[in-house]
């Protein structure tokens, strides 16, 4: 994580660095919660997640896990808690955001806005390398923007780094009974879209 002269380098700076927006002013992710569905909705609140790469894994996981509403559904034998969204889906997309953005040259921060009927994702960059705008989200089609981030999450059990996320991501929502996945590539940031189980 030093270059050879001793300075971090652009990993070590993200990974566990304690303020590396000081170098890379879009390096953390703003979370906003919506009382209804559409973007000039009262916020029911709102959140910074800042630090290292490490300490925003840890943040989001718990601000995520805190917002999900868990229902009770009455079974022919007992009854069953379902979330309105799984946990583990929206933890793969908000990763694969932070891992897999530009942060060389976007001020923006990756972008959770949950409102009464979806949250969505939004990562600054657009695809990389072999995964182009018409082919985002397909099976067996990945690109590292930054393998070393990818590395680095895969060996603190943030990320497989085998592709699968995504996969990961839309068989949990199936499971869970919510509508599929849908992603949305531009140029310049690629859009999740997690809808709200029925």
């Amino acid at each position: 994580m030093l270059h050879p002269d001793g300075t971090p380098s652009v990993l070590a700076v993200l990974a566990v660095g304690k303020e590396p927006r000081r170098f890379f002013p879009g390096a953390y992710v703003q979370f906003v919660r919506f009382a209804g569905t559409r973007l000039e909705d009262p916020i029911v609140a709102s959140h910074e997640i800042t630090g290292s790469l490490i300490d925003q894994f840890r943040q989001l996981d718990k601000l995520l896990a805190l917002n999900i509403s868990v229902r009770t559904i009455p079974g022919p034998g007992a009854a069953v808690e379902r979330p309105d969204y799984p946990v583990i889906a929206l933890q793969e997309i908000a990763r694969n955001a932070l891992i897999h953005r530009n942060y060389e040259q976007s001020t923006t921060p990756v972008r959770v806005n949950w409102y009464g009927d979806r949250v969505e994702i939004v990562s600054p960059g657009g695809p990389f390398g072999e995964v182009t705008v018409e082919r985002f989200g397909e099976p067996n089609v990945t690109s590292y923007r930054n393998p070393g981030l990818a590395e680095l999450a895969s060996r603190l059990g943030y990320a497989q780094r085998f592709g699968t996320g995504i996969a990961r991501a839309r068989a949990e929502l199936a499971k869970n009974g919510n509508p599929p996945l849908e992603l949305v590539a531009f140029p310049t940031q690629v859009l999740a879209i997690l809808r709200c189980r029925p």
